[in-house]
Order: structure tokens, then C-alpha cells, then sequence
């Protein structure tokens, strides 16, 4: 009596297999992988069955929104990952050159960190004769994991603490790799001729403040309302914004606080009619990082961005 279906036979595995398993992966999609491979549907659907036959497991579920890859599918994908780019560098090694190789990147940040690092990014490329056009699409979240897994940016900037400790616990099984790109503080701004200006702000002047929140995703709380929440407090927020920019400007014009990274100042375009006091609580370091899909790890256009990128942050800083 048999024990359960074969193991697979290395030998015999068609290796082109494995690559439509890492694209169909990558892509989230059997008809987008199916466009990046050049394959017809249909081929690509007939590959994928191959495979399960193949290795006598399913590793891709039908669901009313698609094809759902199994935690099998999950856990086999970074070393088949890894494998397929091993692979790929000793036998043709990539190369790219920014003055001949046209590229186009969307880079998903809020509107203070485009701010800041988007002038020396551009100085690099044109100084480079660099043929990379660059998109910046706004972000709207504080885990852009879904973004980048999806393809709809092959860059993600900004202030993730918890995806980044969640990448962390996932170890090399996470699929998302980032890059720490400079490290800020928050600050409570207030217009320079604020009434508060001139005073020591305690937690409990604060606290009974009229405030302004900066909130990309439009959520009625924000990391500094966490922080009083772990200590007891809360504040009103008479106001919430996308942009640090607006807030900024609205807060020159009335008596709103708002919370900013110091390093944004500058982004609000208002920094001479502002004031800025330590807060009276610990909100937290804020970490800015640079995120990507581990299918963009080791393409050689997407690395000479990652350096471009850094190379911005650290003339910024």
C-alpha cells in the first residue's frame, strides 16, 4: 500500500516550470505573468498544472478573486526565488547602464519626503545622463505591503514600524526587503505668534490644545494619539489632513498644534512662520525606510535606484 503520492523526481522536473511558479508568484496574477513570459493563457494555465502533477501538490487555489497560492506555495517561494537568481547571475550575468538603458520606477512617499529627496535625485540622474524617469505616486498607507506585492510601485519611502518588525520576525522568508534611509524626531509645531510659543508645554497644556493631524490614509488617529493612549491622554483633533504641506499652511493661520518629523519642516513651505517645541511625551523615533519586493532584489536598474535613493537621503540629512 502506498504511503501518499511520490516525491517529486528532481531530475526530471522541467525547470521552466519553477519559473512560472516564481512569476505567477511575483505577479499575482496567471495573466500578467502570462504577458511577462510571453506566453499565451492558456500555455501558462497548462504550465501550471504541469507543475502540480509535477510535484504531486496543489500550489495554487481558484478563488473568486483568483489564483490563491496555497502556505505551501508561500513557504517554497523564497528559495525558489533565491535558486532561479543564483541560477540566472552565473549563467548571464545582468548588466545595466543608466545612460542607454531606459527604465521607468514609481516610487510611492508622502508629499514632505518627495520633498526632500527628490531634488538631489534628480541632480544625481541628469548629472549621471541617466535615461530613468521617475513617477512618485502618493502614499496613502502605513503598510504598503499590497502595493508593492501587486507591482504598483517598485519603491515604497517612509515610516512603516510595524511592517518593518514584522519583516523582521519573518526573517529571509519575508518577501519584502528594506533599507533604513535616515532617522527623524517628532516635534509639536505651532504658528511663530502662537499663544503657546512662549510657554513651557506641559502634558497637560498639550493635551488640552486644539490639534491638526496629519493622516495619509485619512484614519481619525495617528502614532502620536497611540502614544498618549499609552500613557493615559488623549487630545482633540479639530482637524485631519493628507498632506504635510497643507498642514503647514493651516497651521501658520490658526491656533492649531500639529506633529511633525523636524526633517519635514521644510516641506510646509513655512518654515519662517513657525515655532517648534519638544513634546511633552515620547512619541517614538521616526525611522524613514526604503521598501521593496523581493523581486526586485538583485535587478540590476532597480539597485542602481536603491543607491540613488540612498545617496539622496544622505545628502538630505
Amino acid at each position: 500500500m502506498s504511503d501518499g503520492p511520490a516525491s517529486p523526481n528532481f531530475r526530471t522536473l522541467d525547470l521552466n516550470l519553477l519559473r512560472v511558479f516564481d512569476t505567477l508568484m511575483a505577479e499575482g496574477s496567471l495573466t500578467r505573468a502570462a504577458t511577462v513570459m510571453s506566453l499565451t493563457q492558456p500555455a501558462a494555465s497548462h504550465a501550471l498544472k504541469r507543475l502540480h502533477e509535477a510535484l504531486g501538490e496543489v500550489l495554487f487555489v481558484r478563488t473568486a478573486t483568483g489564483l490563491k497560492p496555497t502556505v505551501r506555495a508561500q513557504a517554497l517561494w523564497p528559495q525558489v526565488r533565491s535558486a532561479l537568481s543564483s541560477l540566472q547571475r552565473a549563467l548571464a550575468p545582468a548588466s545595466f547602464d543608466p545612460r542607454s538603458d531606459a527604465v521607468n520606477f514609481r516610487i510611492a512617499m508622502v508629499d514632505a519626503t518627495a520633498a526632500m529627496l527628490m531634488p538631489a535625485t534628480v541632480r544625481a540622474i541628469e548629472s549621471a545622463q541617466a535615461l530613468a524617469n521617475l513617477r512618485v505616486l502618493p502614499l496613502a498607507t502605513r503598510d504598503p505591503r499590497a502595493l508593492l506585492e501587486r507591482g504598483d510601485a517598485e519603491l515604497a519611502i517612509g515610516h512603516f514600524p510595524d511592517v518593518i518588525a514584522a519583516l523582521v520576525t519573518q526573517g529571509d522568508d519575508a518577501t519584502l526587503r528594506h533599507q533604513r534611509l535616515y532617522d527623524t524626531r517628532y516635534v509639536c509645531v505651532m504658528r511663530r505668534g502662537h499663544p503657546l510659543a512662549r510657554r513651557k508645554l506641559t502634558l497637560d497644556i498639550y493635551c488640552a490644545a486644539h490639534h491638526l493631524l496629519v493622516s495619509f490614509s485619512g484614519r481619525p488617529q495617528g502614532l502620536v494619539d497611540r502614544a498618549l493612549a499609552d500613557i493615559g491622554r488623549r487630545r482633540r483633533i479639530v482637524l485631519t489632513v493628507n498632506q504635510f504641506y497643507t498642514a503647514g499652511r493651516v497651521v501658520r493661520e490658526s491656533d492649531l498644534l500639529t506633529v511633525l518629523p523636524s526633517s519635514f519642516l521644510e516641506a510646509t513651505g513655512t518654515r519662517p512662520d513657525l515655532v517648534t517645541r519638544e513634546l511633552p511625551f515620547d512619541p517614538g523615533a521616526v525611522h524613514v525606510e526604503m521598501l521593496w519586493h523581493l523581486r526586485r532584489d538583485n535587478d540590476p536598474a532597480h539597485r542602481w535606484l536603491r543607491e540613488v535613493i540612498a545617496g539622496a537621503a544622505r545628502e538630505a540629512a
